[in-house]
């Protein structure tokens, strides 16, 4: 089986089950940080319909979540830039 790349086939499923499952998986988990309920202040005026605050926690893991997305994504558009832009040959 000489025509056939085990270890290249294995690393396209490997990066595809994380890049293509994990980040929206991550994404989702972010969001549901966000919702989770915490201590919320009633905004000023008890006829006032604006509800700050929020678990804290929550808040620190869905920004860990977002970043590491944010970072993947980054990560992405660079290897892209690399591609159409080799180092230069001396």
């Amino acid at each position: 089986m000489s025509w056939i790349n085990l270890s290249a086939i294995w690393k396209i499923v490997v990066f595809g089950m994380l890049a293509g499952a994990g980040l929206p998986a991550l994404f989702a988990i972010g969001l549901r940080a966000l919702a989770t309920p915490g201590s919320r202040v009633q905004a000023a005026g008890a006829d006032s319909s604006h509800v700050y605050g929020g678990n804290v926690l929550g808040l620190i893991i869905a920004a860990i979540c977002f970043l590491i997305i944010l970072a993947a994504l980054g990560w992405g558009i660079y290897e892209v830039y690399q591609i159409g832009h080799p180092p230069a040959k001396h």
